[in-house]
């Protein structure tokens, strides 16, 4: 049971960096394209992991 608790936010944790890193690796025009800001990249990661 905690084992799996672990292994579940250690996922989101990885899936949370990873879309970080994909959003942070565009330039502003893309991000704009999307509709997102810099400022708003950890949000959305945030976001995306729930």
């Amino acid at each position: 049971m905690i084992i799996s608790l672990v292994l579940k936010k250690l996922r989101e944790w990885l899936d949370y960096q990873a879309t970080v890193r994909e959003l942070e690796g565009l330039d502003d025009r893309d991000l704009s394209d999307l509709g997102i800001g810099r400022s708003d990249i950890r949000s959305i990661a945030r976001g995306s992991t729930r």
